[in-house]
């Protein structure tokens, strides 16, 4: 149900590349409402981060996780373009998580209008970042043009996470 480590590697790469928490500051969740999403959510509900998630009926972030959230920061649709209107940061995660792969084709087919592309992007900022819990399927959740692209800072949140690793083992160990 949750990816807490995911989450804090990400809100440490946000910070990082922003240079801080700006107060307007919007988080776009595109995809399915997994472990990463609702980690995401609480997060930025934490930090009083604006978050919007679009996923698929049937693959919100589950109410039990929305019934967590204090500040509640957040708004939800099914649509992706409403998620990521003038979004500062779009974020995906892959379609098929562990435990659900013989749903894949059905998966492929419901999720298709909720890939993070070129077009999807129009609809935020003009210097939106894109992120990725990684591994990325280019072709299905997010296009190679998008996750190699100028936006993306996928390849800067991986390195994040290794280093909040790190310090969480030394704080626990300590």
């Amino acid at each position: 149900m949750h990816h807490p480590t995911q989450t804090l590697a990400d809100l440490y790469t946000i910070k990082e590349q922003l240079g801080g928490f700006p107060k307007d500051l919007k988080v776009a969740y595109v995809g399915d409402g997994c472990n990463t999403a609702n980690s995401l959510l609480l997060g930025c509900d934490i930090m009083g981060i604006n978050f919007s998630s679009a996923s698929p009926e049937g693959y919100e972030i589950p109410n039990e996780i929305l019934a967590q959230a204090k500040n509640k920061t957040y708004s939800l649709t099914n649509d992706p373009q409403i998620a990521v209107k003038d979004a500062d940061i779009i974020y995906t995660d892959t379609w098929v998580s562990m435990g659900v792969e013989k749903e894949h084709e059905e998966r492929m087919k419901i999720f298709k209008p909720f890939q993070i592309n070129e077009e999807l992007l129009k609809s935020a900022k003009p210097n939106v970042k894109i992120m990725h819990c990684l591994p990325a399927h280019r072709g299905e959740e997010i296009t190679a043009e998008v996750i190699d692209g100028t936006h993306s800072i996928v390849f800067k949140q991986a390195v994040s996470r290794l280093f909040i690793a790190k310090a969480l083992l030394k704080f626990l160990l300590s």
